[in-house]
């Protein structure tokens, strides 16, 4: 995880090693059907901290604090997509 203050929002260590995995998981298979040739930009902790920042306050997404990765890359993820379980989703998750 990149070096910055946490916010309320953020995951605990014990709630990210239980997510971890899947969204690790989750990159490499999509990595596997496209490989775009590039390594990976931003933290997955930090992507989903982001997810749950939003979620937690309401903001647009525009509006997501710059110590976050870019809103485009944080929308993107397919957890804010419609069809996406509500057990998958930031929103399930209690920090």
């Amino acid at each position: 995880m990149s070096e910055r203050t946490p916010y309320p929002s953020d995951l605990s260590d014990a709630r990210w090693a239980l997510i971890e995995p899947t969204l690790t998981a989750w990159r490499k298979a999509r990595l596997d059907r496209r490989p775009t040739g590039q390594p990976a930009k931003v933290d997955l902790r930090d992507v989903f901290n982001a997810l749950l920042y939003v979620n937690r306050t309401g903001i647009p997404w525009k509006y997501l604090p710059h110590d976050f990765p870019n809103h485009g890359t944080v929308y993107a993820m397919p957890t804010t997509r419609p069809g996406v379980t509500k057990e998958s989703s930031p929103s399930s998750i209690t920090t």
